[in-house]
């Protein structure tokens, strides 16, 4: 599969709900058993045993020519399992309220099985089209 946006989020930033810049976005390690789903709205729809690390929140991010960028990042995998996703959300703090943007699957170093509590760092792409295009 190909990388994707959530619909959900392509209405938040439709109508104002996800503002990239500004708002808090974070990215979660999703285990491999996570079966995507574009009509998925909010981070519980996705966490139940698939959750294997969240990120702090995304700093330097742009939004220059409609691509959305920031700077690296880092999370920590909580299990040994096997993982072969990124999944970007607006963080309320709440995975029921939690917005779901971006999928990311294909990326170098995906699919991977992660050591408990290792320390994944996550480096965005530097093409054209860095973290995602809307």
């Amino acid at each position: 599969m190909a990388n994707q946006l959530f619909n959900p989020g392509r209405e938040g930033f439709l109508d104002g709900s996800i503002d990239w810049d500004t708002n808090d976005q974070r990215v979660m390690l999703v285990k491999s058993a996570y079966i995507f789903s574009a009509a998925h709205k909010f981070l519980s729809d996705i966490t139940a045993g698939n959750d294997n690390g969240r990120s702090a929140a995304l700093t330097a991010k742009t939004v220059t020519d409609g691509v959305a960028d920031a700077a690296d990042t880092t999370l920590t995998a909580t299990a040994a399992a096997a993982c072969n996703a990124l999944v970007i959300f607006q963080h309320t703090g709440v995975d029921a309220t939690a917005r779901l943007i971006a999928y990311i699957d294909t990326s170098t170093g995906l699919p991977f099985t992660p050591a408990a509590s290792m320390a994944v760092s996550v480096a965005w792409n530097n093409g054209a089209d860095r973290i995602f295009k809307l």
